[in-house]
Protein backbone atom coordinates (compact mmCIF):
# COMPACT_ATOMS: atom_id res chain seq x y z
CA UNK A 1 0.00 0.00 0.00
CA UNK A 2 1.30 3.24 -1.20
CA UNK A 3 1.87 5.97 2.24
CA UNK A 4 0.62 8.82 2.29
CA UNK A 5 3.52 10.90 2.70
CA UNK A 6 7.10 9.13 1.19
CA UNK A 7 10.81 11.10 1.71
CA UNK A 8 13.34 9.29 0.05
CA UNK A 9 17.03 10.05 0.33
CA UNK A 10 16.38 13.20 1.46
CA UNK A 11 19.78 15.57 1.40
CA UNK A 12 20.59 19.06 2.60
CA UNK A 13 23.40 21.17 3.35
CA UNK A 14 23.75 25.10 4.39
CA UNK A 15 27.37 25.92 3.49
CA UNK A 16 29.64 23.25 4.94
CA UNK A 17 26.57 22.03 7.59
CA UNK A 18 25.22 18.85 6.22
CA UNK A 19 21.70 18.90 8.09
CA UNK A 20 20.08 15.92 6.22
CA UNK A 21 22.02 13.17 4.70
CA UNK A 22 20.24 10.36 2.87
CA UNK A 23 17.03 10.99 5.34
CA UNK A 24 13.56 9.27 4.77
CA UNK A 25 10.34 8.84 6.01
CA UNK A 26 6.87 7.26 5.22
CA UNK A 27 3.70 8.05 7.18
CA UNK A 28 1.07 5.58 6.60
CA UNK A 29 -2.27 7.22 5.78
CA UNK A 30 -4.52 7.53 8.54
CA UNK A 31 -1.56 7.08 11.28
CA UNK A 32 0.25 9.21 14.08
CA UNK A 33 3.68 9.43 12.74
CA UNK A 34 6.48 10.95 15.11
CA UNK A 35 10.04 12.17 14.31
CA UNK A 36 12.35 12.30 17.27
CA UNK A 37 16.11 12.90 17.43
CA UNK A 38 18.90 15.23 19.26
CA UNK A 39 19.26 19.36 18.57
CA UNK A 40 20.39 19.64 15.37
CA UNK A 41 19.51 16.16 14.17
CA UNK A 42 17.39 17.76 11.21
CA UNK A 43 14.22 17.45 11.91
CA UNK A 44 12.75 20.79 11.23
CA UNK A 45 14.71 20.95 7.97
CA UNK A 46 12.95 17.27 6.41
CA UNK A 47 9.80 19.45 7.58
CA UNK A 48 11.05 22.56 5.55
CA UNK A 49 12.05 20.49 2.98
CA UNK A 50 8.03 18.03 2.59
CA UNK A 51 6.80 21.66 3.04
CA UNK A 52 8.61 23.48 0.38
CA UNK A 53 10.44 25.90 2.47
CA UNK A 54 13.81 24.16 1.83
CA UNK A 55 15.19 22.99 -1.74
CA UNK A 56 16.24 19.05 -1.46
CA UNK A 57 19.79 18.82 -2.61
CA UNK A 58 19.30 15.36 -3.58
CA UNK A 59 15.79 12.95 -2.68
CA UNK A 60 12.44 12.92 -3.55
CA UNK A 61 9.34 13.77 -1.50
CA UNK A 62 5.95 12.27 -2.55
CA UNK A 63 2.51 12.59 -1.63
CA UNK A 64 0.01 9.51 -2.36
CA UNK A 65 2.67 8.66 -4.65
CA UNK A 66 2.59 12.32 -6.47
CA UNK A 67 5.96 14.00 -6.67
CA UNK A 68 6.30 17.29 -4.44
CA UNK A 69 9.58 17.44 -4.31
CA UNK A 70 11.02 20.88 -4.45
CA UNK A 71 7.33 22.25 -5.00
CA UNK A 72 6.50 25.84 -3.19
CA UNK A 73 4.96 25.97 0.04
CA UNK A 74 1.59 27.01 -1.25
CA UNK A 75 1.26 24.46 -3.99
CA UNK A 76 2.24 21.59 -0.95
CA UNK A 77 -0.80 23.32 1.11
CA UNK A 78 -3.28 23.21 -2.14
CA UNK A 79 -2.62 19.80 -1.94
CA UNK A 80 -3.55 19.23 1.53
CA UNK A 81 -0.65 18.83 4.21
CA UNK A 82 -0.86 21.60 6.69
CA UNK A 83 1.80 22.72 8.98
CA UNK A 84 2.43 24.58 12.78
CA UNK A 85 6.04 25.86 13.01
CA UNK A 86 8.41 25.36 16.41
CA UNK A 87 7.58 29.05 16.83
CA UNK A 88 3.93 29.68 16.54
CA UNK A 89 3.12 31.94 13.55
CA UNK A 90 0.08 33.88 14.54
CA UNK A 91 -0.97 37.62 14.13
CA UNK A 92 -0.39 38.52 17.70
CA UNK A 93 -1.92 42.30 17.22
CA UNK A 94 -5.33 40.71 15.89
CA UNK A 95 -8.46 39.12 18.13
CA UNK A 96 -8.08 35.08 18.09
CA UNK A 97 -11.54 34.97 15.88
CA UNK A 98 -9.60 37.50 13.54
CA UNK A 99 -6.96 35.06 13.02
CA UNK A 100 -9.25 32.58 12.10
CA UNK A 101 -10.77 34.82 9.62
CA UNK A 102 -7.27 36.00 8.46
CA UNK A 103 -6.76 32.15 7.42
CA UNK A 104 -9.82 31.90 5.64
CA UNK A 105 -8.87 34.56 3.61
CA UNK A 106 -5.53 32.45 2.84
CA UNK A 107 -7.34 29.41 1.90
CA UNK A 108 -7.69 28.27 -1.83
CA UNK A 109 -9.10 24.95 -3.09
CA UNK A 110 -6.70 22.63 -4.43
CA UNK A 111 -6.22 18.78 -5.73
CA UNK A 112 -5.86 15.67 -3.96
CA UNK A 113 -3.18 14.70 -4.44
CA UNK A 114 -2.72 11.55 -7.53
CA UNK A 115 -6.60 11.89 -8.01
CA UNK A 116 -7.15 15.02 -9.87
CA UNK A 117 -10.10 16.06 -8.08
CA UNK A 118 -10.59 19.33 -6.20
CA UNK A 119 -9.37 18.11 -2.00
CA UNK A 120 -11.56 20.72 -0.80
CA UNK A 121 -14.92 20.62 -3.12
CA UNK A 122 -16.06 24.18 -1.82
CA UNK A 123 -14.06 26.40 1.30
CA UNK A 124 -16.47 26.86 4.21
CA UNK A 125 -15.05 29.76 5.47
CA UNK A 126 -14.67 31.41 1.71
CA UNK A 127 -16.41 34.27 2.79
CA UNK A 128 -14.30 35.26 5.72
CA UNK A 129 -16.65 37.95 7.36
CA UNK A 130 -20.15 36.56 7.02
CA UNK A 131 -21.72 34.26 9.38
CA UNK A 132 -21.04 30.92 8.26
CA UNK A 133 -17.53 31.70 8.62
CA UNK A 134 -17.50 32.88 12.17
CA UNK A 135 -19.40 29.92 12.89
CA UNK A 136 -17.07 27.45 11.55
CA UNK A 137 -14.02 29.31 12.71
CA UNK A 138 -15.88 29.50 16.35
CA UNK A 139 -16.02 25.85 16.09
CA UNK A 140 -12.68 25.17 15.40
CA UNK A 141 -12.06 27.15 18.54
CA UNK A 142 -14.50 24.96 20.72
CA UNK A 143 -12.80 22.30 19.27
CA UNK A 144 -9.65 23.69 20.54
CA UNK A 145 -10.52 24.51 23.60
CA UNK A 146 -10.06 28.69 23.59
CA UNK A 147 -13.29 29.84 21.97
CA UNK A 148 -13.80 32.00 25.36
CA UNK A 149 -10.75 33.91 24.26
CA UNK A 150 -12.47 34.62 20.70
CA UNK A 151 -12.26 38.38 21.48
CA UNK A 152 -8.96 39.12 23.00
CA UNK A 153 -5.78 39.70 21.72
CA UNK A 154 -3.84 36.68 20.22
CA UNK A 155 -0.76 38.17 22.09
CA UNK A 156 -2.66 37.46 25.21
CA UNK A 157 -2.97 33.88 25.13
CA UNK A 158 -0.10 32.17 27.24
CA UNK A 159 2.11 29.87 25.49
CA UNK A 160 0.14 26.77 24.73
CA UNK A 161 -3.07 28.98 23.71
CA UNK A 162 -1.09 30.25 20.69
CA UNK A 163 -0.25 26.48 19.71
CA UNK A 164 -3.68 25.84 20.16
CA UNK A 165 -4.92 28.60 18.40
CA UNK A 166 -2.10 27.85 15.25
CA UNK A 167 -4.09 24.20 15.42
CA UNK A 168 -7.14 25.84 14.60
CA UNK A 169 -5.83 27.89 12.33
CA UNK A 170 -4.02 24.98 10.16
CA UNK A 171 -7.67 23.27 10.56
CA UNK A 172 -9.26 25.62 8.31
CA UNK A 173 -7.73 24.35 5.38
CA UNK A 174 -8.92 20.81 6.38
CA UNK A 175 -6.10 18.93 5.37
CA UNK A 176 -5.31 15.66 4.50
CA UNK A 177 -1.76 15.42 6.45
CA UNK A 178 -1.07 18.09 9.63
CA UNK A 179 2.37 18.37 10.30
CA UNK A 180 3.04 19.60 13.93
CA UNK A 181 6.42 20.93 14.92
CA UNK A 182 7.04 20.59 18.60
CA UNK A 183 3.27 21.25 19.53
CA UNK A 184 3.98 20.07 23.12
CA UNK A 185 7.53 22.41 23.64
CA UNK A 186 6.67 25.19 26.85
CA UNK A 187 3.31 24.01 27.21
CA UNK A 188 2.00 22.77 30.52
CA UNK A 189 1.08 19.06 31.34
CA UNK A 190 -2.60 20.04 31.27
CA UNK A 191 -2.69 21.64 28.12
CA UNK A 192 -0.55 19.22 26.78
CA UNK A 193 -2.80 16.21 27.62
CA UNK A 194 -5.89 18.46 25.51
CA UNK A 195 -3.51 18.95 22.73
CA UNK A 196 -3.19 15.05 22.32
CA UNK A 197 -7.15 14.26 23.05
CA UNK A 198 -7.72 16.48 20.48
CA UNK A 199 -5.31 15.00 17.68
CA UNK A 200 -6.66 11.78 18.85
CA UNK A 201 -9.70 13.05 17.95
CA UNK A 202 -8.85 14.41 14.25
CA UNK A 203 -6.97 10.88 13.80
CA UNK A 204 -9.91 8.79 14.50
CA UNK A 205 -12.24 10.73 11.86
CA UNK A 206 -9.20 10.01 9.60
CA UNK A 207 -6.65 13.11 9.71
CA UNK A 208 -3.23 11.75 9.32
CA UNK A 209 -0.58 13.41 11.78
CA UNK A 210 3.27 13.85 11.15
CA UNK A 211 4.91 14.84 14.74
CA UNK A 212 8.47 16.01 15.33
CA UNK A 213 9.11 16.89 19.17
CA UNK A 214 11.60 16.51 22.25
CA UNK A 215 8.84 14.97 24.79
CA UNK A 216 9.48 11.91 24.58
CA UNK A 217 6.79 10.55 26.38
CA UNK A 218 4.16 12.17 24.53
CA UNK A 219 5.62 10.76 21.38
CA UNK A 220 5.98 7.46 22.44
CA UNK A 221 2.11 7.55 23.84
CA UNK A 222 0.48 8.86 20.86
CA UNK A 223 2.21 7.50 17.80
CA UNK A 224 1.80 4.66 15.95
CA UNK A 225 5.13 4.57 14.24
CA UNK A 226 8.43 6.51 15.09
CA UNK A 227 11.47 7.48 12.96
CA UNK A 228 14.61 8.92 14.79
CA UNK A 229 16.98 11.07 13.09
CA UNK A 230 20.68 11.56 14.29
CA UNK A 231 23.09 13.83 12.39
CA UNK A 232 20.68 13.87 9.51
CA UNK A 233 20.71 10.09 9.24
CA UNK A 234 17.70 7.44 10.19
CA UNK A 235 19.32 5.64 12.66
CA UNK A 236 15.54 3.99 13.40
CA UNK A 237 12.25 3.90 12.69
CA UNK A 238 9.54 1.79 14.00
CA UNK A 239 6.72 0.80 16.62
CA UNK A 240 7.52 2.88 19.60
CA UNK A 241 8.06 0.31 21.85
CA UNK A 242 10.89 -1.13 19.32
CA UNK A 243 12.40 2.33 19.42
CA UNK A 244 12.85 2.98 22.91
CA UNK A 245 14.59 -0.20 23.36
CA UNK A 246 17.07 0.47 20.32
CA UNK A 247 20.83 0.84 21.08
CA UNK A 248 21.41 3.33 18.15
CA UNK A 249 18.42 5.85 19.75
CA UNK A 250 20.07 5.36 23.12
CA UNK A 251 23.59 6.71 21.51
CA UNK A 252 21.92 9.44 19.90
CA UNK A 253 20.15 11.06 22.59
CA UNK A 254 22.36 9.72 25.89
CA UNK A 255 25.59 8.40 24.06
CA UNK A 256 25.65 5.20 25.16
CA UNK A 257 27.13 3.05 22.55
CA UNK A 258 25.46 0.24 21.08
CA UNK A 259 26.40 -2.28 23.12
CA UNK A 260 26.06 -0.14 26.70
CA UNK A 261 29.76 -0.06 27.54
CA UNK A 262 29.85 3.77 28.32
CA UNK A 263 29.53 7.49 27.30
CA UNK A 264 30.61 8.03 23.64
CA UNK A 265 31.22 12.07 25.06
CA UNK A 266 29.11 13.88 22.43
CA UNK A 267 26.20 12.94 24.20
CA UNK A 268 22.39 14.86 24.43
CA UNK A 269 23.19 17.98 23.99
CA UNK A 270 23.79 18.11 19.55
Amino acid sequence: MTPLLRAEQVSKSFGGVQALNGAGIEVAEGSIAGLIGPNGSGKTTLFNVITGYERVDAGEVYLAGQRITNAPPHKVFALGIGRTFQLTRIFPRLTVLENMLVAAQHQRPGERAGSGRPWRARNPLARAGGPAARRRAMELLEFTGIARHAGALADTLSYGQRKLLELAYVLVADPQLVLLDEPAGGVNPSLINHLAGRIRELNAAGRTFLIVEHNMEFVMELCDRVTVLDYGTVVASGPPQQVRDDPRVLDAYLGVDVHGEGASGDGAGR
